[in-house]
């Protein structure tokens, strides 16, 4: 019996260290990332990355996010199922953004007909609430993590560059909608978590809003 204990305790160890393993290097990654977009996006502080704890990615339960550390224009990160998820507080300028035709004509999938979000975020905004962008940060082509490019500037990352965000790897491109652009090697739109609002100043991730249900696995990539 102390031998069949001592073997669980073994293999819970191993598994947590597995996910704090996972969490370290997400964190490598975001803050190497986060360094180089607080350099080319001027006036749209980072703020610094949130994670839930260990268990809990393990458990693969939903993650909350206090809202009153996003300030307007900013985006966090949070991780949820070994994913990064982006939450941006866009502004009634960015939002206006989002409609105008010089961006909209350029986008490969402007009115979400693929199915990479709940059915409840499938508008223009593809969010719940109109402020709010959530967004799996991994690039539909082969699973990079887009850096976060708000400000329009025809220099940075590429020409004629409208703002959102630009995929490092192969030059893939997204609005802050998480929609992508025709003509880059991503073939997709960033996937829509399942969320919802149990607050005016908590993000529930991983949890449908109530009355509705949604399977994440649905989408047509991750």
């Amino acid at each position: 019996m102390a031998e069949e204990a001592q073997s669980l305790r073994d293999e819970l160890g191993a598994a947590v260290g597995e996910h704090e393993e996972t969490r370290r290097d997400f964190l490598n990654l975001v803050a190497g990332a986060l360094g180089a977009v607080a350099v080319v996006a001027t006036g749209y502080a980072i703020v610094d990355t949130m994670n839930p704890a260990a268990d809990v990615i393990a458990a693969g339960g939903p993650v909350d996010v206090d809202l009153s550390k996003v300030a307007p224009g900013q985006q966090v990160v949070v991780l949820w199922r070994g994913r990064p998820v982006f939450i941006v507080d866009r502004t009634p300028a960015l939002l206006k953004e989002l409609q105008d035709p010089k961006l909209t004509t350029q986008l490969g999938d402007p009115h979400s007909a693929v199915e990479q979000q709940p059915p409840y975020a499938k508008n223009w905004h593809r969010s719940v609430n109109p402020q709010y962008a959530v967004l799996v940060g991994v690039c539909t082509h082969l699973g990079c993590i887009p850096l976060f490019y708000p400000k329009p500037d025809p220099a940075n990352p590429a020409p004629n560059w409208l703002g959102g965000y630009f995929c490092p790897c192969h030059g893939s491109k997204y609005d802050l909608a998480g929609r992508v652009f025709a003509g880059v090697p991503a073939p997709y739109n960033l996937p829509v978590p399942p969320y919802h609002f149990p607050d005016k100043k908590t993000l529930r991730i991983g949890e449908d809003p109530p009355g509705q249900t949604w399977d994440f696995g649905s989408i047509v990539q991750i």
